[in-house]
């Protein structure tokens, strides 16, 4: 862009130019250069709620339950980032081949990821009732998003009294309605116990190893 600019400049300023071109070269120089600059801020302004390797992992989760974790973790990640949460820094390490480095961005950034990752999931829930309720995955993935629901409360809380403008206090507010949301939905389906769990892990794997 610095090197255009110059030229453009250099152009502009040609004595040579009658000055009635000159005038219409600096209006389109000017607009072009007010494109320009609303697409970068644009660009440094649009943000996904998850990283890269999170988009990969819900991706390959083919299961609803198994994609379920993916958001509670993601969200469970952010956490961390948000209350510079040392203790789980072996694990951290551990998890950076699989999921990344823990995610960045200031704290409003990360309170809307949250926000935006708890809509996303209750979505998926949703498509996945719309189509089959009766679906064997459906009962165990609304209790992992419950349990993380459960668990992301007392910590939205604890953000809310430190949230220092509007959009922070937005996000949060919104977080802790999906996450209420997500346990009210939660006592109308039957919680698999850990035995029916097993069996159902051990009849999609039997079917898995089959021939086609």
């Amino acid at each position: 862009m610095t090197n255009f600019t110059f030229h453009i400049s250099h152009f502009i300023s040609d004595q040579r130019l009658p000055i009635k071109h000159r005038n219409k070269i600096f209006v389109l120089f000017t607009l072009l250069l007010t494109a320009y600059c609303s697409l970068f801020t644009a660009q440094a302004q649009r943000r996904d709620h998850l990283t890269e390797m999170e988009v990969e992992l819900v991706r390959d989760a083919q299961q609803i339950d198994e994609r379920m974790k993916v958001f509670v973790k993601a969200i469970d990640r952010r956490f961390l980032v948000l209350n510079k949460d040392a203790s789980q820094a072996k694990q951290i390490e551990k998890d950076i081949d699989t999921w990344g480095e823990l995610p960045t961005g200031t704290r409003q950034q990360l309170l809307i990821d949250i926000e935006k990752l708890l809509d996303e999931a209750i979505s998926k829930i949703d498509d996945v009732a719309g189509r089959d309720m009766n679906s064997d995955f459906f009962p165990n993935a609304v209790y992992i998003l419950a349990d993380g629901a459960n668990k992301f409360l007392p910590q939205l809380k604890s953000q809310m009294d430190k949230a220092s403008d509007e959009k922070e206090k937005g996000a949060i507010i919104g977080a802790v309605d999906y996450c209420n949301q997500i346990i009210e939905a939660s006592a109308k389906v039957k919680r698999e116990t850990p035995k029916e769990i097993k069996k159902r892990r051990e009849k999609e794997s039997k079917n898995q190893s089959k021939p086609n």
